[in-house]
């Protein structure tokens, strides 16, 4: 590990001025568990890191209105997983965060640097996507808010500035008698990277929305008024040219954990399990059993 410069400031407006001194060469800490690897390896040899644990303004911790729900910038995974109205209403990104790393990685990594790594493969974002998350950032500019969608870019890439920190992820309440859920496909059992990631929420009104992680440079949603999709009867060719049209757009590639073959062919078994899951918790919001 090649030396660098360390800062722990105790406010927002000390973090960003060490941002706009710093620029590209100043890299941020919240849990680490990325950018320690990264660091260890040599894959990234910043100027200056800077420790956020000590910034007030960026919360730590979960607050609920009648309307939303928003997950402060130094939130630990554990702690939303745990939480008690996101495991009632969030089901995917409970289960997209129980499988994110082990135990111990999860106390430490947050919900903000796990989509600031922009994985093409991060286990949240797809949850997140089919929720209609939205992310506020803070800079020596001011505050601007995203949809996730917009968020991420590419591969490690995020429209986030490099004068500027996530100060918090926002999600409205789903509807009324919708459900979701989340599935991923890894080499094994365990500690890994996805190889094929879905979510799926499914809503009364036809609404269905499918969020893919691992089979393009980045997580990606796709909506669309698919009614016969929630009907228990559907020809199954029908259905799987249905699910077809949500992922068109894919484009997976082949690396150490799979050819692009087999994540295309995993992608309508995956897509199949989380909207036969979302459909069964939509049904039993609306009592139906």
């Amino acid at each position: 590990m090649r030396p660098f410069a360390y800062h722990r400031p105790e406010s927002l407006a000390a973090a960003l001025q060490l941002l706009r001194e710093h620029g590209a060469g100043a890299r941020v800490l919240a849990g680490g568990t990325d950018l320690i690897v990264r660091l260890r390896k040599r894959q990234d040899v910043p100027g200056i890191v800077v420790d956020l644990k000590r910034v007030a303004e960026l919360r730590a911790d979960i607050v609920t209105t009648d309307a939303a729900l928003r997950i402060g910038a130094r939130a630990v995974i554990s702690d939303i997983v745990e939480h008690q109205q996101i495991r009632e209403r969030f089901p995917a990104l409970v289960e997209a965060g129980l499988v994110l790393g082990s135990i111990q990685i999860r106390n430490r990594a947050t919900l903000a640097g796990n989509l600031c790594n922009a994985s093409p493969a991060a286990d949240t974002a797809p949850a997140l996507l089919v929720y209609g998350a939205r992310v506020t950032m803070v800079g020596n500019r001011g505050t601007r808010e995203l949809p996730l969608d917009e968020f991420l870019t590419g591969p490690g890439r995020t429209a986030l500035g490099s004068d500027e920190l996530v100060a918090a992820i926002d999600l409205q309440w789903p509807p009324e008698g919708s459900g979701a859920a989340f599935a991923r496909l890894t080499r094994r059992r365990g500690v890994d990277l996805a190889i094929v990631s879905v979510a799926c929420l499914a809503s009364r009104s036809g609404e269905i929305r499918f969020a893919f992680g691992a089979v393009g440079p980045r997580p990606f949603v796709v909506v669309r008024n698919e009614a016969d999709l929630l009907e228990p009867n559907i020809d199954s060719e029908e259905r799987d040219a249905m699910l077809g049209r949500f992922f068109a757009s894919a484009s997976p590639i082949s690396d150490l954990r799979a050819h692009d073959s087999y994540r295309a062919a995993m992608l309508p078994v995956l897509a199949r399990r989380a909207l036969g899951a979302a459909v069964a918790r939509m049904h039993k919001a609306r009592g139906v059993r």
